[in-house]
């Protein structure tokens, strides 16, 4: 009874948030319409690194290359090719996948601590280069002046702040949908599985190294469909996007909504985005170390470091118990 009344609890808080969302461009100002535009497109990275970090027990810092990926080949596509919403986030999605699948021999034998370095380079080399590959990108002055897109073909463009976070919203629901739906099927128990205890999932005879392949290059995609919603959300894109902040505020945010939800992703990447704009005005060049320590502090406070489960590996080696020296012997007829 308990239990189905915290079910209906947390479906009536789903339905008011969604509420919320939908009433949201008729009820603020465009500038904050326009933000939390940006801030579904962040939030659906955070959903990627939950998949990831939570549900398969991979760690990862490296969840901004597949985004910036998919908006750089949304902006050319958008820029060069077809204006087409849905065009836009087949090619970010499939940018994002295949830069995922180029990492896989990295990542797919990696664990712990290890696994959360090879990550956090791969998003820094990834950053280097759009910066530097101006033909294309823009260097580090990004691309400006990306045409405005249309959902399908036949509609109208999307010209109106409250129209780009409509779009941005219902895109974000359906892959958050897609996502929830994929984990209720036996791809979701082996990946459960295989966080809690991968050397059994292996010795059951399963390819544990195809399915952290098969999640690593699906939450590249999810990630590069983000991409695409960011550059829908503000018609630019540039390396400051991409950043090692970024990658720590996506991180900070999963811990803080639950690293196995992936709802909590979103809320936590919300919480998170509105905190830093606040920071940002309150103590101007200060919010990166309030965010850094209130990561340490959402670790260390929230119950189970932001419901953390179990990560393959360990994120740091163990120092072996130092087992007692055996007794010696006590000689017949002498009290010990």
């Amino acid at each position: 009874m308990r239990r189905g009344a915290v079910r209906a609890l947390r479906r009536g808080v789903a339905a008011m948030v969604v509420a919320a969302l939908v009433l949201a461009p008729w009820t603020v100002d465009d500038y904050t319409v326009a933000l939390l535009a940006r801030t579904l497109a962040l939030g659906l990275v955070a959903v990627s690194v939950a998949l990831l970090t939570g549900v398969a027990g991979l760690p990862t810092l490296g969840q901004t290359a597949p985004y910036a990926a998919g908006a750089y080949a949304s902006a050319v596509v958008g820029s060069h090719l077809s204006d087409v919403g849905l065009v836009h986030l087949a090619v970010a999605a499939a940018a994002g996948a295949a830069l995922a699948a180029v990492t896989v021999p990295l990542v797919v034998s990696a664990r712990g601590v290890v696994l959360l370095m090879i990550t956090l380079a791969v998003g820094e080399l990834a950053v280097t280069v759009v910066g530097r590959w101006r033909s294309v990108t823009g260097g580090t002055d990004g691309l400006a002046g990306v045409a405005a897109s249309r959902p399908l073909w036949g509609l109208p463009v999307l010209a109106t702040d409250r129209a780009r976070y409509l779009y941005t919203l219902v895109v974000v629901a359906a892959l958050v949908g897609v996502v929830l739906l994929v984990l209720r099927t036996r791809v979701g128990l082996l990946l459960r599985a295989g966080r809690d205890d991968e050397a059994r999932l292996r010795a059951g005879g399963h390819r544990v190294a195809v399915h952290v392949a098969g999640v690593h290059v699906a939450a590249g995609a999810v990630a590069g469909a983000a991409g695409s919603l960011l550059v829908v959300a503000q018609q630019f894109v540039s390396p400051a996007d991409f950043g090692f902040d970024t990658s720590a505020l996506l991180l900070l945010g999963v811990v803080i909504g639950g690293t196995a939800s992936v709802g909590g992703a979103l809320v936590g990447a919300a919480l998170v985005v509105a905190a830093r704009d606040w920071l940002f005005g309150v103590l101007p060049g200060q919010a990166p170390l309030v965010l850094g320590l209130a990561f340490v502090a959402a670790v260390y406070l929230l119950p189970d470091g932001g419901r953390r489960p179990p990560v393959r590996g360990r994120l740091l080696p163990t120092v072996p118990a130092r087992r007692p020296a055996p007794e010696s012997p006590t000689p017949t007829g002498v009290r010990a």
